[in-house]
C-alpha cells in the first residue's frame, strides 16, 4: 500500500499551537481558518454538548450574515480543541470582524438553532449555557489577535 501524505493540519507542531485564530492556507480559492479555543493535549477540551451547540449556533449565524456567500463551512475539530471555518474572498481582518460579531450574536440566542429531533441527528446532546461560556472565552481570545 502506498504511504499517505500528511495533510497540512497534521504537519503543525501541536505542542506549540496556542489558542487563537490561525490561517491554514488557501486551496482552490477556499481559505481554512483554525479557530483554536483550547491548547492541544493539555487536558482541557470542549465538552461535546457545548461543542455541538456552538457548531449549530455559529454555522447558522455565519450563514445568515452579510458575508453568507463567502462562508463555505463551519464545523468542529475532532480533537475538541476548536473549529474550522472555510471562507472565500475574505482576509484576516474581515474574518476577525465577522467572528467577533457572530460570537456576540451567539450570546443573545435563547435556544440552539436546529436542535429539534427532526432537525438534528443527536438532538439530546446540546448545552446552550456551556456553549455560551465557551463563546465568551473565545471572544476574549479574539480581542487579543
Amino acid at each position: 500500500m502506498e504511504q499517505l501524505t500528511k495533510i497540512p493540519s497534521f504537519e503543525k507542531d501541536h505542542n506549540k499551537l496556542m489558542p487563537g485564530l490561525h490561517e491554514g492556507g488557501t486551496v482552490h480559492g477556499v481559505t481554512t481558518w483554525d479557530l483554536r479555543f483550547k491548547r492541544p493535549n493539555c487536558g482541557d477540551f470542549l465538552a461535546q454538548p457545548a461543542l455541538h451547540s456552538i457548531e449549530h449556533m455559529l454555522a447558522t449565524i455565519l450563514r445568515n450574515s452579510a458575508r453568507k456567500d463567502d462562508i463555505v463551512y463551519f464545523g468542529p475539530m475532532g480533537c475538541r480543541t476548536g473549529f474550522y471555518l472555510l471562507t472565500t474572498a475574505m482576509n484576516r481582518s474581515e474574518v476577525i470582524a465577522l467572528l467577533k460579531q457572530s460570537f456576540a450574536e451567539a450570546l443573545n440566542l435563547t435556544e440552539v438553532p436546529g436542535a429539534k429531533k427532526e432537525e438534528c441527528g443527536n438532538y439530546l446532546e446540546h448545552d446552550l449555557d456551556g456553549a455560551k461560556a465557551e463563546c465568551v472565552k473565545y471572544l476574549e481570545i479574539l480581542e487579543s489577535v
